[in-house]
């Protein structure tokens, strides 16, 4: 959230533009517009299991999610889901396709998307970070019973699950 003008310096203030409130500078007229966090991930399955990742912080210490996290701002979503689970779990990655672009506003980093594309280990091995606790593969019987972390990944884990179970081999 910004409070000063990133033109100019002025404190920012309240104006309807657009339908919406927005804070804008009094001084230059510059508008400040948030915008979405964008992250990225893989959903990755292997002999009917699904590789999750346990979050060694808060938000949602403790709580498994997919390889993914924040894409920088000259990254392509693809290349960053691929580095984020090469950090995260130590495997490298070939992605096979788009799987779900979903939105989350329950982060208290704040609003994104989250975009997962299904994948295939390349190479590497399972390993630790230091933003996770704990990686594996998990059939949809012991995922059930885990804490899941973000609505998101929630929403991805879950359909995945309901997906093995029904034997629909559709995507979200």
């Amino acid at each position: 959230m910004a409070y000063h003008c990133l033109m100019c310096g002025a404190e920012l203030g309240e104006q309807v533009i657009e339908n919406r409130t927005r804070l804008v500078c009094a001084t230059c007229d510059w508008v400040y517009y948030p915008q979405l966090k964008v992250s990225a991930g893989v959903l990755l399955e292997e002999q009917g299991k699904l590789l999750l990742v346990q979050r060694a912080d808060d938000p949602w210490k403790g709580c498994w999610y997919l390889p993914a996290g924040y894409i920088e701002v000259d990254e392509d979503p693809l290349v960053g889901a691929q580095r984020e689970t090469l950090e995260e779990t130590g495997l490298v990655v070939a992605v096979k396709g788009l799987r779900n672009v979903s939105m989350y506003q329950d982060d208290p980093r704040g609003n994104g998307i989250l975009i997962v594309y299904d994948a295939d280990r390349i190479s590497g091995s399972l390993r630790n970070s230091s933003e996770s606790t704990a990686v594996g593969f998990f059939n949809p019987q012991q995922i059930r019973s885990m804490p899941l972390a973000g609505s998101s990944h929630s929403q991805e884990i879950r359909q995945w699950v309901h997906e093995k179970e029904s034997g629909c081999c559709c995507g979200s």
